[in-house]
C-alpha cells in the first residue's frame, strides 16, 4: 500500500528546520505484515528528542530512514502467528521490541532485549525485514516503528494493547515519555513515599518523571531547568520547588531545599553539565538516575571515592526499566484515576506537513510534547 511518511535522507541538517527541511513528506510503499507482525493505522505520533538526535546526527542511524517512535494507533491487519490482536484493537507502540527469549528478556528486563537492540541499530524490524521502500529502494525503520506515517508495519513485540476509550493523541505519550519518565521513578529508582526528589531537565520525559514522583508520594519535588516557562509548567504539575539550572548557586539551592541533597536526583537533559549537577545535588547514600542520551563521545568524570565513602549510586535507566506489557496498562489506569495527568504534557497537535517547524519548537525548548495527529 502507499502511505505518506516523514523520511530523513541524511543527518546533520542545521536549524531552523523550517528552512533546511530535513524531513521530506513522501508517498512510500508499505508492504503487509509478515509472520509475527501487525499493520496499524497510526492515530497520533509524538515528537521526542530521540528523533531530533537522529536528525542532527547525535545518534547516528542508517539512512534513509522513516522517522518516529512514539505512537498509538489501531490494528488494521495481523500477520501469521499473531493470535492475541485483531482488527480494531487500540495499541501503543514501544520502541524496543522484546524477543522474550534472550538473557535480558528471560530476566524480566525487556528494555535490554539483545535482538531488539540489534534490529534497532540495523534499521529493521525484529524479524530483520524492512517493510518500507521508496521507488523500489528500501527505507530503514526508526527503532522498529517509523510512525511519522499514516500506517506502519511493526513487530507484534512492539505493541501493547490498551483500552479503546483512551484518546490516541494522549495514549501515544505512554510509549516513550511516560514509560521513560515515570518508569525511571517507580522502577529504576523505586522512590519511597516521603522521599526527596529533584528532576533536572523538564522536557516531556522530565515532566513525566515529575508527575510520577508526585504519584509515588515524594515529599519534596525540586524541578530544575534553564527555562522559566518550563519551571512554571513544573509548578503547575506539582513541583514543590523550582531552581533555574543557570543560577551560579543551583547546586546549593537544591541541597538547601532538601537539607543536604535529594534522596533521588533524575537527569533527563542529555548533557554532561546537567548530569554533573544532578550528581552533585544528590545526598550521601542517595541515588542519581540518568535517562538522558548525550552524544556517544561524551564522558562523565566523578570523584570515585564518593561512591564508597558516601555509599552513592549512579544508575542508567532505559525505557524506565519497564516491562511495557505490564507497566503501560498500570500507568494508563493511574492516568484515568487522575493520578498521572499525562494529558497536561501535551502542548501541541499538528499535521504531518508541519513536522519540520515542530522540530524547531522542540529544538528551541518551546514545547513539552507535540503530537502529529492523523485523520
Amino acid at each position: 500500500m502507499k502511505v505518506r511518511a516523514a523520511v530523513l535522507e541524511r543527518m546533520g541538517a542545521a536549524p531552523p528546520y523550517a528552512d533546511s527541511r530535513p524531513l521530506a513528506i513522501r508517498t512510500v510503499e508499505l508492504t503487509p505484515p509478515g509472520p509475527g507482525e501487525v499493520l496499524i493505522r497510526v492515530g497520533a505520533a509524538g515528537l521526542c528528542h530521540s528523533d531530533l538526535s537522529v536528525i542532527n546526527g547525535d545518534r547516528p542511524r542508517p539512512m534513509p530512514m522513516a522517522l518516529g517512535h512514539e505512537a498509538a494507533g489501531v490494528v488494521e491487519e495481523v500477520g501469521a502467528h499473531v493470535h492475541d490482536l485483531q482488527r480494531g484493537d487500540h495499541v501503543v507502540v514501544v520502541f524496543v521490541p522484546s524477543c522474550g527469549h534472550c538473557a535480558p528478556c528471560a530476566e524480566g528486563r525487556p528494555a535490554l532485549c539483545e535482538p531488539g537492540a540489534a534490529a534497532n541499530s540495523a534499521g529493521t524490524l525484529l524479524s530483520g525485514a524492512r517493510r518500507l521502500s521508496d521507488h523500489g529502494a528500501p527505507l530503514n525503520h526508526h527503532l522498529g516503528c517509523s510512525v511519522f506515517a499514516e500506517y506502519a508495519t511493526v513487530s507484534r513485540r512492539s505493541l501493547v494493547k490498551i483500552d479503546p476509550d483512551v484518546p490516541l493523541d494522549e495514549a501515544a505519550l505512554f510509549g516513550c515519555a511516560v514509560l521513560t519518565g515515570v518508569g525511571a521513578v517507580v522502577n529504576t529508582a523505586q522512590v519511597r513515599v516521603g522521599a526527596s526528589v529533584a528532576v533536572v531537565g523538564l522536557g516531556g520525559v522530565g515532566l513525566a518523571a515529575l508527575i510520577g514522583a508526585r504519584a509515588a508520594g515524594a515529599r519534596h519535588i525540586v524541578a530544575v531547568d534553564l527555562s522559566e516557562d518550563k519551571l512554571a509548567q513544573a509548578r503547575a504539575l506539582g513541583a514543590t520547588h523550582t531552581v533555574n539550572a543557570g543560577s551560579d548557586d543551583a547546586k546549593a539551592q537544591i541541597r538547601d531545599i532538601t537539607s543536604g541533597g535529594a534522596d533521588y536526583v533524575f537527569e533527563f537533559a542529555g548533557a554532561i553539565r546537567a548530569l554533573s549537577l544532578a550528581y552533585d545535588a544528590t545526598r550521601r547514600g542517595g541515588m542519581t538516575v540518568t535517562a538522558g542520551l548525550p552524544t556517544s563521545t561524551a564522558s562523565f568524570a566523578l570523584p570515585a571515592v564518593s561512591l564508597v565513602a558516601e555509599e552513592r549510586t549512579l544508575k542508567g535507566s532505559y525505557i524506565g526499566t519497564c516491562v511495557p506489557s505490564r507497566d503501560i496498562p498500570r500507568f494508563i489506569d493511574l492516568y484515568k484515576q487522575g493520578r498521572l495527568p499525562v494529558d497536561k504534557l501535551l502542548t501541541h497537535r499538528l499535521k504531518l506537513d508541519d513536522i519540520n517547524e515542530a522540530f524547531d519548537l522542540l529544538h528551541a525548548g518551546r514545547a513539552i510534547r507535540q503530537v502529529v495527529v492523523f485523520d
